[in-house]
This record gives C-alpha cells, structure tokens and sequence, in this order.
C-alpha cells in the first residue's frame, strides 16, 4: 500500500512537469492505474479484517524535479522500485493473490522501460552484476515508491 501511495503521490509531481503532450497523457494513465491497484489492495486487505495503511501527507523525491526530463527519470523511477516492491510480494503472497501480484511487476516493468529505466532481465529482483537497475539515488525520508506494497 505505501509503494502505491507513494507512486501516486509521485506522478502528482511527474504529471505537473510535462507539457500538454502524449507524455503527461501517459502519466495520467500511470497515474490511473497505480490509484486503480491501490483501491484494489484497499478492498482486498479489508476484506481480509487488515486496516490499511494511509497516505502521508508528502513524500521526499529521490531527486529535485525541475523539468520534463526530470519528470520522465522520476516516473522511471517509481515504476523501477515498484517492481521491486511487486516482485517482494509475488514471493511472499499466496497463491490466490500471486496473480494480481504478477501482473502488477508485470505492468509497472513494462512502464518503467517506457519512461526509459534500464532493460533488466528479472525485473524486480537485484542484477546478479550489480549493475543497479532503477534512475537514481534514494534520499533519506519517505521514497515516493517505498518498500511496501
């Protein structure tokens, strides 16, 4: 939930330093589907008798985002970390939820190359290589992708 809070909170700011093109367009799409999948997790984890975790009021970026460029490296990446983040719960859910799970490292994989991420050959897990996989340096506080769905 805190990784879908938080990319949410992020593409606020990713969608507010693109122009009015095919960009922004897909930020809102990104932005669509990271609230579509938070409300989902919302009414699975209730459903389940858990109280889900809130939204902070803000978020530290990892980065200061200053222009479109900027912008683009923040969506990269949240969806970089959100794979991360999906890839941790595809192992650790159970069969029922595995599914969903997949499909969201599944989704977020897929638009983080579309932002310009790195291609990786397992998104979400850590490169044999050591070659880091997301766009940036996290900072301290709050990352706008956390470490928890």
């Amino acid at each position: 939930m805190a990784a879908e809070h938080a990319a949410i909170y992020g593409y606020g700011v990713v969608g507010a330093r693109l122009p009015e093109d095919q960009q922004r367009t897909d930020a809102r799409t990104a932005l669509a589907a990271h609230q579509a999948r938070r409300d989902a997790w919302q009414r699975l984890l209730g459903g389940a008798g858990a109280t889900p975790g809130a939204a902070a009021a803000g978020y530290q970026l990892p980065f200061a985002v200053t222009d479109a460029a900027g912008a683009g490296r923040l969506a990269a990446h949240l969806e970089s970390r959100l794979t991360a983040v999906y890839a941790d719960l595809v192992a650790a859910v159970a069969a029922p939820q595995r599914g969903s799970a997949a499909d969201a490292l599944r989704d977020c994989a897929l638009r983080a190359r579309r932002w310009g991420a790195a291609p990786t050959a397992f998104p979400g897990l850590p490169d044999p290589a050591g070659t880091p996989a997301t766009t940036g340096p996290a900072t301290a506080g709050p990352d706008p992708a956390g470490p928890a769905a």
